[in-house]
């Protein structure tokens, strides 16, 4: 905007003021630097710019030199100095202030959408504001690092420049909550969350990600988020160290456990012998992990415990004396892995039943 173009009423008062106060060299008084500071604050929330309002002060300033040669130009130029200084500092004073309603408004806005915990019909209409239409379809992906990340983080800000650079505004809402950086995205956009994971993956140091199924309708973000955090939830459990998890490949175990009870019983049934072994039954829950992860290839998981093979061979015939069950047996060998599942979804025998 330029200088011409900026209302008088942003300049009200500046005349007498710098005339009064280089006629005698005096430094603005307390009353005339809070009218400055006033007049900043009504002028950035009225959208002017800060570059044509004090232009529009300057050339007030050559309009008004005083006359008289008895003022010295350095107490005119200190007199604006002060002034536009009061004026520059109530400008953004309102405009902190505007950041951080802003803000509050979006963070309002975040935890509702990721809650659930406001009218549907309202949600969607606030979602616009910030790209989102909710009528559509959206999947969220959730990262994690080794600490926790907040708005203003510089994690959250290198993500975020990334994606805007690689696709600019395409409806995509980034944020952080409980300490994880958060990515919606439209449901049929997954190259989106895909590059997400892999910025974030960087950006967190090795972090893991988890992307939700895309949902339809308001409360479809919510479904998705929640699926995302449960997949975190079993990667943890289940000491999976894939750096980017789908809910879509895990969704076998929520129905492995959607019966408590039943899954309890098979782990005590299938596994409580284990108990009876010197130093208790998680070596050997954690040997068949190992076996059922590796494959079943006895050499791997002798590797990943750091056992020798013969060793390994020795817990998993101990198992079997144990329990009935035969590991290296396709028959035996779903129930026993299904128990195992089951141990660590449960954190049996840590958490006994």
């Amino acid at each position: 905007m330029a200088e011409q173009d900026i209302p008088e009423e942003y300049l009200d008062g500046y005349a007498r003021i710098l005339a009064a106060a280089s006629s005698t060299g005096r430094r603005l008084t307390r009353e005339e630097l809070d009218s400055r500071r006033a007049l900043g604050e009504r002028a950035a929330d009225a959208g002017h710019g800060l570059r044509s309002l004090v232009g529009a002060h300057l050339a007030a300033t050559r309009a008004h030199w005083p006359a008289s040669r008895t003022v010295s130009a350095d107490s005119v130029l200190a007199a604006a100095e002060q002034a536009v200084d009061a004026f520059a500092e109530g400008y953004e004073r309102a405009q902190r202030l505007a950041v951080r309603q802003e803000e509050a408004v979006r963070r309002e806005f975040i935890d509702d959408l990721l809650y659930g915990r406001s009218d549907l019909g309202l949600l969607a209409e606030r979602a616009e504001r910030f790209g989102l239409r909710l009528s559509y379809e959206h999947a969220v992906a959730v990262a994690e690092g080794p600490s926790g990340y907040e708005e203003g983080h510089p994690v959250p800000r290198e993500v975020e420049r990334a994606l805007i650079g690689r696709f600019g505004d395409r409806s995509i809402l980034l944020t952080t909550k409980d300490g994880r950086l958060v990515c919606v995205a439209p449901g049929d956009q997954d190259e989106v969350l895909t590059f997400f994971a892999k910025q974030a993956y960087a950006a967190t140091d090795g972090g893991r990600v988890a992307i939700g199924r895309p949902q339809p309708g308001p409360g479809g973000v919510v479904q998705s988020y929640e699926e995302a955090l449960n997949a975190l939830d079993l990667a943890a459990r289940l000491e999976i160290d894939e750096p980017v998890l789908r809910a879509a490949d895990l969704l076998v175990y929520p129905v492995l456990t959607r019966d408590r009870q039943a899954m309890a019983d098979l782990v005590v049934n299938t596994l409580g012998p284990l108990c009876e072994a010197r130093g208790g039954a998680q070596p050997l829950i954690d040997t068949l992990a190992a076996y059922f992860d590796s494959g079943c290839v006895a050499t791997e998981a002798a590797r990943r415990l750091a056992l020798s093979v013969r060793a390994l061979t020795y817990r998993l015939a101990r198992i079997h004396r144990l329990t009935g069950a035969n590991p290296t047996d396709p028959v035996h060998r779903y129930t026993l892995q299904t128990a195992v599942i089951g141990a660590r979804l449960l954190d049996w025998p840590a958490k006994p039943f």
